[in-house]
């Protein structure tokens, strides 16, 4: 063929030759097997592979705990009373000082006694008197001399007597006012030189030898509340003291439907203070739950706590989890399966329903060990 014919044609000849190289490539597709659709399958299959999301997970079995209540309450004095006086009169004299500790009696105010020892004595002379005139009328009734009228008169002067005796010994007793209980005196509102009457606010004393802790629990737990069981509480200062419980409110309150309760402490030695926070725990009930890190706790759209694991199908799936204990070691959770896949990183980026790539914990812990050795 003459060449410049050949160079007429080039193109031609350039663009039959890609549409034969095409035609030998499909063929060659169909002769393998593989329909268009299966190529595209294929695709598709590859690109789900490439684009599963890798978690690692740690498969572990429920343990039996001790499921405990934990709520948070405040500290209070076990008794406050308000002391007020129970005659008139000046103070005198002031025997307790406002936060000092001190035991049942103690004097913590006197007032002036005036001339209630006097009007005393003189009681005292009256009661003898009609004392006497009844015994001298008892004989005569004896004798037919005096009537049962004359001798009940003789009777009832004798008790008025005896009552105004006694009303003058209280009165005197009443000029000193004394700690009721061992306390400590809160607040003191009189003093020396201050009158007071009967009625006036005197002093404020609280019961600081025992603490009570008082906390609401919901109604879901309060029927594993009792009266008499051991708990114990934690309070702000980090300490952790331990007690009884006294006292579980036999109606809830309207507002919150939950119950009160109160937990009694010892503090004998006064070295707990009351008014401050502190967190309540009561054991429940004996529950199977697992032990994870805090940050494995995530939420559902809904806000419900719960933990991710991996199904029997392979996929992610949320369960609702119920903080059963709360440790330094970490959180107990109910609520999941006796045997559960617990995904330990990359929950975050994983949603309920998909499928992923487990890669169990033993394995990372393997390659890494099996790294450091080549290192080596």
């Amino acid at each position: 063929m003459d060449l410049g014919k050949l160079k007429k044609f080039r193109s031609w000849l350039i663009s039959a030759g890609i549409a034969l190289l095409i035609t030998v490539w499909l063929a060659s597709g169909q002769l393998d097997g593989e329909t268009p659709e299966d190529v595209s399958t294929r695709v598709v299959t590859t690109t789900t592979s490439a684009q599963a999301s890798s978690v690692r997970v740690r498969t572990q079995s429920a343990e039996e705990i001790m499921r405990t209540i934990v709520v948070n309450g405040e500290t209070a004095p076990a008794r406050v009373v308000s002391i007020a006086a129970e005659t008139d009169g000046r103070v005198e004299y002031v025997g307790v000082r406002r936060g000092a500790n001190v035991e049942r009696g103690a004097v913590i105010v006197r007032l002036d006694e005036r001339d209630r020892k006097a009007r005393l004595a003189q009681a005292e002379a009256t009661v003898r008197q009609r004392e006497v005139e009844y015994q001298g009328r008892l004989k005569l009734e004896e004798q037919s001399y005096v009537s049962e009228a004359q001798l009940q008169e003789a009777v009832a002067q004798l008790e008025s007597a005896k009552t105004e005796l006694k009303r003058a010994q209280l009165d005197l007793d009443y000029m000193t006012i004394r700690a009721p209980f061992g306390g400590a005196l809160q607040e003191r509102h009189v003093e020396v030189g201050d009158f007071v009457s009967a009625g006036d606010p005197i002093a404020r004393f609280v019961d600081n030898r025992k603490i009570i802790v008082t906390a609401d629990v919901s109604e879901f737990d309060a029927g594993y509340v009792q009266t008499g069981q051991a708990a114990q509480a934690r309070l702000a200062t980090g300490e952790t003291v331990h007690g009884t419980i006294r006292y579980v409110a036999p109606v809830a309150d309207e507002a919150t439907r939950t119950y009160t309760v109160e937990l009694e402490i010892d503090n004998g030695d006064g070295q707990l203070r009351a008014g401050g926070t502190a967190e309540l725990r009561v054991p429940a009930e004996r529950v199977l739950a697992h032990r994870i890190s805090p940050s494995l706790l995530t939420l559902d759209d809904a806000g419900n706590i719960g933990v991710k694991i991996i199904n029997d199908e392979g996929e992610v799936e949320f369960v609702f989890a119920d903080v059963a204990l709360a440790t330094s070691e970490g959180v107990w959770v109910a609520g999941l399966p006796d045997l559960a896949t617990i995904i330990t990183v990359g929950q975050g980026f994983v949603v309920p329903g998909t499928l992923v790539n487990a890669v169990p914990e033993s394995d990372v812990e393997t390659a890494v060990a099996i790294k450091s050795d080549d290192e080596d």
